[in-house]
């Protein structure tokens, strides 16, 4: 394909993901308008809620304005005023960003990648314009700077991961080739050793040593172990939390009165919201917990919750502290236990002899920084404001957890890196010692040969 066929293309499919993106919360509430309002209300307004839903969802704020009627139905005071809803349904983010890994992998598949990523960025730009203006209404109002800038920012960290993937996963071939032909002309320079295809990577990998580069590796896949080990078992966590309270959680349902139809709106906004309750409960197992107000707390060893708002997966939120739930610190400090374990060999290759323990150390530093990062920017995208007052604070404190990670993480790490090493050191003694006994007796032999 030409340039201007790869532009098309990926603007194409990034026009299609919005679209797909929009109508997941479309189709429910259109649905909502036709079988349960009578085709009363004007469809634009659920039209707007719709694309309130999407961009909320990709990181805006949204402002809302309570009328009369709605304040007297909530019984909320603080509602009648403006207040702003900042917390993100992470489940749209999330479709996103798998979306736009897919257009940046096809796209690099090209020769003009970049007129791929040029094209969707364009195209997520124009139609995010489009959309934020078509939902603004004096109820609901989305920040129009947030909204054209932040979806196509959204695609754009997809894009990269895209793109990344795909040159990466070609990159051993060439490096491969490149490797051997060094070999077969004798030449053996650091890029080449190192197997760099880019000129980028070239100039990256000669900043650093072979030793700091394989210390930023570790800590990155070990980070990324962790994080994945974190967020697995708080996964099923949740969902054993959720089945355990299925009875609480489906008598809020029938307490709701929405019939069917709006059973199932409710249903999809929940689910739309897993990923943030994933992390939550994430933050629960590494100690901080998180808030469902202001003035409350979820955490392993205190609990205090108020008046919650009325969705029925809160009926999972334990309302009072756990006897055992100290246990589940142990998740992070497995995980970062294993974690060390799983890079320290290539650790151990890299590093030197005499500072051998100080190159373990530092990737165990670098496992706990890098997972501390991560778990500050989950824990900063899963919470914000989610109504007026109280409701204002929600979600886990980003600085808190990323201290506790950071301490978990690379106090077990360091134990990984540490304890998983005794063994490999008496057993690279002991083949040491036996080379060089060999070597010994070989000299000998060699010497009562030569004196005959």
């Amino acid at each position: 394909m030409n340039r201007s066929q790869t532009a098309t293309l990926a603007a194409l499919e990034t026009l299609i993901a919005i679209a797909i993106g929009v109508a997941i919360p479309l189709v429910p509430l259109s649905l909502l308008w036709a079988i349960q309002d009578g085709f009363a209300t004007d469809w634009l307004v659920f039209w707007r809620a719709a694309v309130d839903i999407w961009l909320a969802g990709n990181g805006v704020d949204i402002r809302a304005t309570a009328d009369a009627a709605t304040i007297a139905q909530v019984g909320v005071a603080q509602a009648a005023q403006p207040f702003f809803v900042t917390i993100a349904p992470l489940a749209f983010a999330l479709f996103s960003v798998l979306a736009a890994v897919r257009i940046g992998r096809r796209a690099a598949e090209t020769r003009y990648w970049q007129s791929g990523v040029a094209g969707s960025l364009v195209a997520a730009l124009v139609l995010s314009a489009l959309l934020t203006f078509s939902a603004l209404s004096d109820q609901l109002r989305p920040s129009i700077l947030q909204g054209i800038v932040l979806p196509p920012l959204v695609i754009a960290v997809g894009l990269a991961i895209g793109v990344i993937r795909h040159r990466v996963a070609s990159a051993p071939s060439s490096a491969s080739g490149s490797a051997v032909s060094a070999k077969a002309s004798g030449t053996r320079s650091g890029a080449a050793a190192r197997g760099s295809s880019s000129g980028l990577g070239e100039r990256i990998a000669d900043r650093f040593s072979d030793t700091q580069l394989a210390i930023l590796r570790a800590g990155f896949t070990g980070a990324t172990a962790v994080v994945a080990a974190i967020l697995a078992v708080a996964s099923v966590l949740l969902a054993l939390t959720i089945f355990a309270n299925f009875g609480t959680i489906t008598t809020l349902y029938e307490s709701t009165q929405l019939g069917v139809t709006g059973g199932i709106a409710v249903t999809l906004g929940q689910l739309a919201f897993m990923p943030n309750l994933v992390i939550w409960v994430a933050s629960w197992l590494v100690g901080p917990g998180f808030a469902l107000g202001a003035g409350t707390s979820v955490s392993p060893v205190n609990t205090v919750v108020g008046p919650l708002p009325a969705f029925p997966i809160l009926g999972a939120v334990p309302t009072a502290d756990l006897l055992f739930g100290f246990v589940g610190i142990l998740v992070p400090l497995l995980a970062g236990f294993f974690a060390a374990m799983l890079v320290r060999e290539r650790l151990t290759d890299a590093a030197t002899p005499a500072h051998a323990n100080r190159t373990l150390a530092a990737g165990a530093v670098a496992i706990g920084l890098i997972s501390a990062l991560i778990f500050a920017v989950l824990a900063s995208l899963s919470g914000g404001a989610i109504g007026p007052g109280r409701l204002a604070e929600v979600g886990p404190n980003p600085l808190w957890v990323a201290l506790f990670v950071f301490v978990e993480v690379t106090i077990a790490a360091l134990i990984g890196m540490l304890a998983s090493g005794h063994s490999d050191d008496h057993h690279d003694a002991a083949s040491a010692s036996t080379t060089s006994g060999r070597s010994r007796l070989t000299e000998r032999e060699s010497g009562s040969r030569s004196k005959r």
